[in-house]
């Protein structure tokens, strides 16, 4: 049986895309719409998503869910959805098992960095230690194997400090940030295709590339502001 896909499946394929795009794009004339807005913003207190009563009424309803893709570290779901205003709209979803990722400071202030090049920037990042939940697995377990596997530190104190969502317009992938204490040095064990140099920088410096732009991971920015939040307030 051939693999080369034939024009009925280009066509096919072609249709599932242009539906899609329809569903996304409601930016054209929506005269005759009954269209949600917004109104005049209201000055008050933080609250939280879902914690306003007004939030139901923006609820997306999940009608189906499909397999589109299935990769090593994470899937992507096609949802159909049916919005607040009775229309559907399609979804492309990454599911993706979850993370952790750790703060590693030494007893002089230095923070553990890990430099690992990334294929899907490019070029070397320099990023907190961190890596992906195994099924079932408890974060504080993970972010110490992680830690240990990463940068050969053990921590005689680990505290939760957040949990982030990296980017929740397309994945639900949620990231739980640890601060690592207590550091001494056994042996890294990184994973076969994991190429990793290690570093221990002072604090203020990663804070200073964080403010200057020159840090651009996510947990990682994170992570320094927190150090940095945290540090001030004790103060």
């Amino acid at each position: 049986m051939s693999d080369v896909p034939t024009q009925d499946d280009l066509t096919s394929a072609t249709d599932t895309m242009a539906e899609a795009v329809e569903a996304f794009v409601f930016d054209g004339d929506r005269s005759e719409s009954d269209c949600h807005v917004s109104g005049e913003p209201l000055r008050r207190g933080l609250v939280l998503g879902e914690e306003d009563p007004r939030d139901a009424g923006l609820a997306e309803k999940p009608l189906t869910e499909d397999v589109m893709w299935t990769g090593r570290i994470f899937n992507v779901n096609r949802l159909r959805v049916e919005l607040p205003d009775g229309r559907q709209a399609l979804r492309d979803v990454v599911r993706h098992p979850g993370a952790v990722a750790v703060v590693a400071l030494t007893d002089d202030g230095r923070i553990c960095l890990v430099r690992q090049y990334r294929t899907s920037l490019a070029r070397v990042t320099v990023e907190i230690p961190a890596g992906k939940l195994d099924p079932g697995e408890d974060p504080l377990a993970c972010a110490r194997r992680e830690l240990k596997e990463e940068t050969g530190m053990e921590a005689s104190q680990m505290a939760f400090l957040t949990t982030i969502a990296t980017s929740d317009g397309f994945t639900d992938e949620l990231i739980h940030i640890y601060m690592a204490t207590g550091l001494t040095f056994a042996a890294s064990d990184p994973d076969a295709d994991e190429f990793i140099n290690v570093d221990l920088v002072p604090l203020n410096e990663l804070i200073d590339a964080v403010l200057d732009g020159r840090i651009e991971d996510c947990k990682t920015v994170t992570g320094a502001l927190i150090c940095d939040a945290v540090s001030h307030r004790l103060k």
